[in-house]
């Protein structure tokens, strides 16, 4: 690298200029800083050196000045806070990285700044200075610009002084503890404090990001669901605010809502967007009018629908597993009834709530992980972490496997007896109970005598125990469109 070099990795020279600035929200492009560490000695500084802690940028305009000593000794003295916090300190100015070692080892009443416990980066030039927004065209040096970068490369905080006021390590902190709570923290907030609640707060007439809410439709395990006007298109939507206080669940229920988001058909819940307000991560979707297929069950007293409602269910899976994506928690709670109209919901969206259970629960939750010792036919017991729903999941999804399509053709065979029948297919005392009888191997043959006709033998192959021996949806679809004719 030259020696008066800065170099900034783009991270996409077509949508980025080198006149655009960062801002609050964006990653940081990756850079490469000449830099005189700690020790005195030469090294390098990258931004993804850095990954997986919080850096710290103080930009400062000149070595040798009269304020800047004041600030990064205040900086330096309070190191082991920073680390403490997983956070790393790098200050950087124009000035070369031979002044800067000089500057360090000058003593303070000889006009220098001492050892200092982080690098001073050199930014000759100002190109790092220019793109953070903080450069002084007319003095040629950056302002008192401080960043606070998260590990995952993001800008979260950036705050510019004149280059006569300097800046507050109290604050930083504070700053700093409040981003890291990952809630809202209003003023003065310390890290004695509590943070907001905002989902307590979600009342009618609020507004979050564009969306006015009108009303709380729904809750679960994994988190509320509000019925709201989108203020920009402005149009009826309802959307779900996932449950926070698991990082790497709601990253994958988002991951999951995304490739849900892929599916159009006229039988899925279209999602709109996958989203993050007020640091509440949200699944907007389109706001449907109608009942859930249970409660359609409970309240029909004949079957004549039966037909045409599990056709359609078999229509919008179908378009599903076209797109590569499972539903993983089938069941008439997330499929909604309007005018004889099917509406699939929640694809990929069972929860990941670890839920310890015994035979002592009565019902099992709707969308919870159960985690729960099941023996073995060898007499052996095992743990075993089971998703998804007991009464609609599938064999292999009790043992602990994950759900795959073959999981949801399981799963419409529970739906489709009851539909056909006005009866739950899988009943028990606890979900314990019930992950044992899905492991029955009559259990296809006993529900299938059940039901008369044509659809006695497509539910018998739809709950085979070997995945592999059970029909696609797609050909269930087109049995159940024979069934129909």
């Amino acid at each position: 690298m030259d020696a008066s070099a800065t170099t900034i990795i783009e991270d996409d020279p077509e949508e980025r200029t080198a006149l655009e600035s960062i801002v609050v929200g964006e990653p940081v492009p990756p850079f490469v800083l000449r830099a005189i560490g700690a020790d005195l000695t030469e090294r390098t500084a990258r931004l993804e050196d850095y990954q997986g802690r919080w850096l710290i940028l103080i930009f400062y305009p000149r070595d040798f000045s009269f304020v800047c000593p004041t600030e990064l000794t205040a900086f330096s003295a309070r190191s082991d806070e920073f680390d403490c916090r997983k956070a790393s300190l790098l200050g950087i100015s124009v000035d070369s990285i031979e002044l800067h070692q000089e500057w360090m080892q000058a003593a303070p009443d000889a006009g220098g700044l001492g050892r200092l416990r982080f690098p001073l980066g050199s930014d000759p030039d100002g190109t790092l200075a220019q793109r953070f927004g903080v450069w002084n065209h007319q003095k040629q040096v950056a302002n008192r610009g401080l960043f606070l970068i998260d590990p995952e490369g993001v800008l979260q905080y950036s705050v510019v002084h004149n280059l006569s006021v300097g800046r507050s390590t109290d604050e930083v902190f504070r700053v700093l503890d409040a981003l890291q709570t990952g809630g809202l923290c209003p003023v003065s907030w310390t890290r004695a404090d509590g943070t907001l609640d905002l989902e307590s707060s979600l009342q009618p007439g609020r507004i979050l990001g564009h969306y006015r809410i009108r009303r709380k439709i729904g809750e679960g395990s994994f988190g509320s669901v509000y019925e709201a006007v989108d203020l920009r298109l402005e149009r009826p939507v309802a959307f779900k605010i996932l449950k926070h206080n698991d990082r790497e669940a709601r990253a994958m229920l988002k991951q999951e809502a995304r490739a849900a988001a892929r599916i159009n058909d006229p039988n899925v819940c279209t999602i709109y967007s996958v989203e993050e307000e007020e640091g509440l991560p949200l699944i907007v979707m389109e706001l449907l009018d109608g009942k859930p297929l249970s409660t359609w069950i409970e309240s029909c007293s004949h079957r004549c629908d039966a037909a045409s409602l599990a056709f359609q269910i078999g229509r919008g899976i179908s378009a599903a597993h076209a797109h590569g994506v499972v539903h993983g928690d089938l069941k008439p709670g997330n499929v909604m009834v309007s005018d004889s109209r099917v509406k699939i919901l929640d694809f990929g969206l069972a929860g990941r709530r670890r839920v310890q259970t015994d035979t002592d629960v009565e019902e099992s939750p709707n969308d919870a992980t159960i985690i729960t010792t099941i023996r073995n036919r060898d007499g052996n017991e095992a743990d075993v972490t089971v998703s998804g729903t007991p009464a609609y999941m599938s064999p292999e999804q009790a043992s602990g496997l994950p759900p795959t399509t073959a999981s949801d053709v399981f799963a419409f065979g529970l739906i489709l007896f009851e539909l056909l029948t006005g009866q739950r297919a899988m009943t028990g005392d606890s979900p314990v109970d019930v992950l044992l009888k899905l492991r029955s191997e009559t259990l296809a043959e006993e529900l299938a005598s059940r039901v008369s006709g044509p659809a006695s033998s497509l539910i018998r192959s739809m709950l085979d125990a070997d995945p592999a021996k059970r029909p696609t949806i797609a050909e269930v679809s087109e049995a159940l469109e024979e069934m129909q004719a």
